[in-house]
């Protein structure tokens, strides 16, 4: 059984949504690095190989679990390994926040000098300044879904879709908005 939705497709799509915006030095922020931010690793290197714009000199990751602070560390890691991007992808919102408060520090104003976009889009993403761009996951209705399907397993039954796609979205947000 499993519910959930493709870290993947995810992470490409976010990927793809900076390119439709006008960025191409997208780099990428990964903490913990366990298989789910390992998928969305993985995404995004398809999308940047994709688009014939993949460098893994703007990898940054870590398997130190993730902190708003840890984003901030590993947001200057990659500015002072390639201080030309002009986006990020961060694996979670909490590295993202860092990354946005590292821009504040250095004075980069954010999307003009360098896009931003999370992922979970947890609440504080839409009340930042700017507001954060993220991948939103249905998280809610998979826990709601998995209780359902523990129930029905604990009750004999199979549940009748053993495998639930719940999908995800790109929420659009000042963060990234196009590049004048």
């Amino acid at each position: 059984m499993m519910i959930g939705f493709s870290h993947f497709d995810a992470a490409k799509a976010a990927i793809g949504h900076l390119l439709a915006q006008g960025y191409r030095r997208i780099g990428f922020l990964g903490a913990r690095m366990d298989p789910r931010v390992q998928r969305r690793l993985d995404g995004y290197r398809a999308a940047m190989t994709d688009a014939a714009l993949f460098d893994p000199q703007i990898i940054v990751t870590t398997a130190i679990p993730t902190s708003v602070t840890l984003g901030g560390t590993l947001f200057a890691d990659l500015l002072a390994k390639a201080p030309d991007i002009d986006a990020v992808f961060c694996v979670n919102d909490d590295l993202a926040l860092g990354a946005l408060f590292e821009c504040k520090r250095r004075h980069m104003a954010v999307p003009e000098q360098m896009a931003i976009v999370g992922f979970n889009d947890l609440e504080f993403m839409a009340s930042s300044e700017p507001t954060l761009s993220s991948v939103r996951t249905n998280r809610y209705e998979m826990g709601r879904n998995a209780a359902a399907m523990v129930i029905e397993t604990l009750e004999g039954r199979r549940p009748t879709e053993p495998v639930v796609d719940l999908g995800f979205s790109v929420m659009e947000r000042q963060s990234s908005a196009r590049r004048g």
